[in-house]
């Protein structure tokens, strides 16, 4: 028995969705799905297989995200499997390579200087507490660094 074609979503019917107590779903074409949480939260997904099995990748938060623009990133990911290259894999290992860089960057500026000279520095949970004393040779050094670090 073949499929029934499903008329594809509209932004009338996507506004008219109220939230249930559980999750529910929105289907348009190839794919594309808007669950409505109950919270409220309207969210795309493209539901795709790889190797057999079903994955899924968020594509954005409606009102944020339109129709039309939900579908464009579901054609986007769509040449992306047809070329062979798993989208949620791809988000993910950008992401990893942007919290990398990230980290680095707080690393450096999570340290705070007293006026008398005691050091206080954090890496990640871990934190050192040194002394007016013990840090009187590295005062010169980090103030020097603190005019080249950008803020913000």
């Amino acid at each position: 028995m073949a499929k029934a074609a499903r008329t594809p979503l509209t932004d009338a019917a996507i506004r008219a969705a109220e939230p249930h107590v559980k999750i529910w779903r929105l289907y348009d074409s190839l794919g594309l799905i808007l669950e409505v949480h109950p919270s409220g939260g309207k969210y795309w997904r493209l539901k795709y297989r790889v190797a057999g099995r079903e994955k899924r990748v968020s594509l954005g938060v409606f009102p944020d995200v339109n129709v039309n623009e939900a579908r464009r990133r579901r054609n986007e990911a769509r040449e992306m499997l047809a070329a062979g290259i798993d989208p949620s894999e791809m988000r993910r290992k950008e992401r990893a390579g942007q919290g990398a860089g990230q980290e680095r960057r707080e690393v450096v500026m999570r340290f705070a200087l007293d006026n008398d000279g005691a050091l206080s520095l954090r890496l990640g949970k871990r934190c050192m507490n040194l002394t007016g004393a013990e840090t009187a040779e590295l005062r010169a050094f980090l103030d020097a660094t603190r005019a080249v670090i950008p803020r913000g």
